[in-house]
């Protein structure tokens, strides 16, 4: 009869409920997300999406800002407001639905116009995470980007407008420990071998072994070995054309066991050595970006204010100029492969040791640069520091533009969006569209086509607002007029099919800066829901 299988350890009520989630930015990620607080400004369709992707996943509190009064149009494109609810204050009742969700979210609403609060609440803005405005006009965006580029805080501006969907991200400085790469290199240290590895697998000979252990050692170390006779036959250079990859790996065929009849013996192993080669046989160096990162003035100049970023990357970079002679720490991890339990454990254990020792360097540097700093030494953590350590090769920085300075002549990107508008295909054209619709409504108080007896008189009028843009960005005019009747057609109408895949997106962005982990979008994001078709520019 069979054994029992191990029960597996109990999960608390939480680690149940949000366990997908927890996969992709774990416990600490999550942390972050219940102390987080969103704010954001306009309950309409798109909104509600946003904030109901935010309240699944448990953010610790929102407030929603809206001044508003529940209308017809509405109901008809937001799921969270119901007939009931026509007349009543829009912000109340998208929260009060919302908090339904989850009960372990708070949730709070300011009955006002952001403009109004802009004038009476100057410091309302100063404690969120993250401001996401939706639908907003010309004359509150641009004083609200103004206030939060000052206070630091990542700012989405989005819209769902027939069937476009909009997002700008505005954040003055973003820097990324935890990018998640989808095809990530193991740092197996090969050409550059510490010396517990080296004599690690100095001490097997697989000339020795019997087939039940040569069929079992670790890829990691025949790639090795083979790699070392190479080098001796090449000058101690490693191989670099797929001339010389082909000749490693024909080495590495030719050592597979052969029983008494010198029949060869398939191996796994050997197998995952050859197909290894590839990625596993370069040289050891610190990534180009992640150099720029390190030789960035915020890291070599660091001061009283530097954030906990630029002090682990500091002393990291003191790191690779001293005891890591040119490499990143070790990161200490070995992908799977085919081994025996005992003998990969051995091997990783060994790669886990060496890494501990590397991020420990690395800590009291670290400590040494926070009390030159005068900032309290638990600051960063040494569990902060391992973390930094173990993702040191794929850091990112993201340095952003703040919106009202797209609303300059002086300042904004006109060259860029010039350079875009010249394919009369390519997606930017709606940014281009929005932009025009936000100046018809700054002159009529209404969107073009908002009103069926206007939609000819109003593709006029928006041309001619588009036309003004263009002439201020110093493009030419458009190839075709499609687009701007295809806007006026929609009549500022918010399709809920649009909003919903939009508010995901969003929610996605949003969650990212709060847990500070994968890469966010830099910097607009446009959807063709025509298409099914996205795309990102850099405005």
């Amino acid at each position: 009869m069979a054994s029992p299988a191990p029960k597996s350890p109990e999960q608390s009520d939480k680690s149940k409920k949000y366990d997908r989630q927890l996969r992709l930015w774990g416990d600490h990620g999550q942390a972050a997300l219940e102390l987080s607080q969103v704010c954001l400004i306009n309950a309409n369709g798109l909104g509600t999406e946003i904030l109901k992707s935010l309240v699944l996943p448990g953010i610790g509190a929102f407030t929603i800002v809206d001044g508003k009064k529940v209308t017809e149009e509405d109901i008809g494109c937001n799921f969270f407001l119901d007939v009931d609810s026509c007349g009543k204050s829009r912000a109340q009742v998208a929260t009060q639905l919302l908090l339904e969700l989850n009960p372990d979210v708070r949730g709070d609403y300011v009955d006002e116009d952001v403009e109004q609060l802009l004038e009476n609440s100057a410091d309302f803005f100063n404690n969120f995470t993250v401001v996401i405005g939706s639908s907003l006009t010309e004359r509150v965006l641009i004083p609200l980007s103004k206030k939060l580029w000052e206070l630091d805080i990542p700012f989405i501006v989005c819209r769902s407008y027939g069937f476009v969907g909009y997002a700008r991200i505005q954040v003055a400085e973003h820097t990324v420990i935890e990018t998640h790469p989808d095809n990530q290199m193991p740092d197996l240290r090969l050409d550059k071998p510490f010396s517990a590895l080296q004599n690690h697998i100095d001490c097997i000979n697989l000339d020795l072994m019997e087939y039940k252990d040569h069929a079992h050692v670790p890829y990691v170390i025949i790639l090795y070995k083979y790699l070392q006779k190479w080098r001796e036959q090449n000058g101690g250079r490693l191989p670099n054309t797929f001339k010389e990859k082909e000749r490693l790996r024909e080495m590495i065929r030719q050592g597979m066991f052969r029983d008494e009849h010198g029949n060869v013996e398939l191996e796994e192993n050997f197998e995952e050595a050859v197909k290894a080669v590839n990625y596993a046989v370069t040289s050891t160096a610190v990534p180009s970006s992640v150099r720029e990162i390190l030789d960035d003035d915020a890291c070599i100049n660091l001061t009283s204010k530097s954030k906990p970023f630029w002090i682990m990357a500091k002393a990291v970079r003191d790191y690779i100029d001293n005891e890591g002679q040119g490499c990143l720490p070790l990161r200490g991890t070995l992908p799977d492969m085919t081994a025996e339990t005992e003998r990969y454990i051995a091997l990783q254990q060994v790669y886990h040791s060496e890494a501990a020792k590397d991020a420990d360097v690395v800590f009291r540097r670290v400590q040494q640069l926070l009390h030159q700093l005068n900032q309290p030494a638990d600051t960063i953590t040494e569990k902060d520091v391992k973390t930094f350590c173990k993702h040191a090769s794929n850091l990112h920085l993201l340095r952003g533009t703040r919106i009202a300075d797209e609303y300059d002549p002086k300042t904004n990107n006109a060259h860029n969006i010039a350079m875009n508008l010249e394919n009369p295909e390519s997606p930017l054209v709606y940014y281009l569209m929005l932009r025009g619709v936000d100046r018809f409504f700054a002159e009529y108080n209404a969107y073009p086509g908002e009103f069926d007896d206007q939609v000819e008189p109003d593709i006029v009028k928006l041309k001619a607002c588009i036309s003004k843009l263009l002439s201020e960005w110093g493009c030419g005019p458009l190839a075709k007029d499609d687009y701007v009747h295809e806007i006026s057609r929609y009549g500022g109408a918010e399709l809920h099919s649009v909003s919903a895949f939009m508010g995901g997106c969003i929610a996605h962005e949003t969650i990212k800066f709060i847990t500070g982990q994968y890469k966010p979008v830099n910097n607009t994001f446009i959807y063709d829901a025509i298409t099914c078709s996205s795309a990102t520019f850099s405005l």
